[in-house]
């Protein structure tokens, strides 16, 4: 009987001790598919978030080249609206020609209506003169007699770049900007820490959105004027102290040829004199003579044009100085740098008066040339060498 009741409780124990197992076992059954459904749906979850970033990431460059699409478009209006004005003056400027060389004819029955075209030509011509000599406000009549002297004021190395001084503000600083084409613009405080005179200034250094075209950039009222690398025409307003452009604009016809045949890197030259803002450069329709057009600086906008008799072969450099265009020719080998050719836009200088100007006790070629209203001097880059050139100058006949 006692045995009987012992195998009873053994039987008891077992099968609750069995019972409990086979939940425990149910449980973590259970538990297993839980933790790998979670797993599951991590997954899912970063397989998602990926495709989305994915997406977002597709979204930023499609919108990205959209965008770098839809400027370039911008400019190339621009340019196309340019190109078609500027054909309009060319075509407005040889009818003016044609009509001109048609009211010459010899023609007895139409003697009187000849003389007439001839008289209002003249008088167009004369008005014409007149909107021009109000624009540039000619209060200036100095023209260039001779160079005086020549002061190496630095060797850097570089064989080619641009230095100058700001001839409207802050005129004791010097910006030198190395290279035809480059991004950086370094400031000094003054000429002893360009010289390296003052070792305790040193440069701030200067960061464009985009590098510069040629050696033809210009300092004026705080603003850096240069022609953008890898576009035909653009020339761009930089201001140099908020270090942000301001403005940009095309310049009709310039672009497709190289400005001085010697330094063909420059294609558009800016220029300032005691008029302000002016371009430099040449066109095939000129047949390679250099054509100079007046800008005004605030606006960015062309206010006159002038298609030059100095044509660009054997040129190296130019500048301007009382509205008159001063060319620099030398030999591609190098040689004596001479100025052969200037253009009054006043017309108030006989081109032929005007001897052959030799550059003094130099060998070489130059890859800029500036002059400074205010300094009245030429800022030049030679072989690696900053140069200044003083100026002998008489007042126009």
């Amino acid at each position: 009987m006692v045995i009987l009741q012992l195998r009873f409780l053994l039987v008891s124990f077992f099968t609750s001790i069995l019972g409990e197992a086979q939940y425990v076992m149910q449980d973590a059954v259970l538990m297993h598919y839980i933790d790998q459904r979670f797993l599951s749906l991590e997954s899912r979850l970063e397989k998602c978030n990926q495709e989305i970033q994915d997406y977002v990431q597709e979204f930023r460059d499609f919108s990205r080249r959209m965008i770098s699409r839809l400027e370039g478009l911008k400019v190339y209006k621009a340019e196309f609206k340019n190109e078609v004005e500027h054909l309009l003056t060319r075509v407005e400027r040889a009818q003016r020609d044609i009509d001109y060389f048609e009211s010459t004819r010899e023609s007895t029955a139409c003697v009187e209506v000849d003389e007439d075209l001839v008289e209002k030509q003249l008088n167009e011509d004369a008005e014409e003169k007149r909107k021009v000599k109000l624009m540039l406000n000619a209060s200036c009549d100095n023209m260039l007699a001779g160079i005086k002297s020549i002061k190496i004021v630095k060797k850097t190395g570089d064989m080619h770049g641009s230095w100058m001084t700001d001839p409207g503000k802050d005129h004791l600083k010097i910006y030198f900007l190395s290279g035809s084409k480059n991004n950086v613009i370094l400031e000094f405080a003054n000429i002893q820490a360009f010289t390296g005179r003052n070792h305790k200034l040193t440069p701030r250094r200067v960061n464009l959105p985009s590098s510069w075209q040629g050696t033809g950039h210009v300092m004026y009222n705080g603003f850096l004027f240069y022609h953008r690398y890898g576009s035909l025409n653009e020339i761009v307003k930089y201001n140099i102290q908020r270090r942000k452009v301001t403005d940009r604009m095309l310049l009709p016809g310039a672009g497709q040829i190289s400005a001085y045949e010697l330094f063909p890197d420059t294609k558009i030259d800016l220029a300032i004199d005691e008029q302000g803002l002016w371009t430099i450069h040449a066109e095939p329709d000129t047949s390679g003579n250099l054509v100079i057009t007046k800008i005004n600086h605030m606006t960015m906008t062309v206010e006159h044009t002038w298609d030059t008799s100095c044509n660009s072969k054997n040129a190296e450099a130019a500048f301007l100085m009382c509205g008159t265009l001063y060319v620099v020719y030398n030999s591609p080998s190098g040689g004596t740098s001479r100025i052969e050719c200037a253009y009054d836009v006043l017309d108030t200088i006989n081109m032929y008066e005007i001897p052959v100007l030799p550059f003094p006790k130099r060998q070489g070629s130059h890859s800029m040339i500036h002059y400074n209203p205010k300094e009245k001097q030429l800022f030049a880059w030679a072989n690696g060498s900053q140069i200044l050139y003083k100026l002998q100058t008489k007042q126009k006949v």
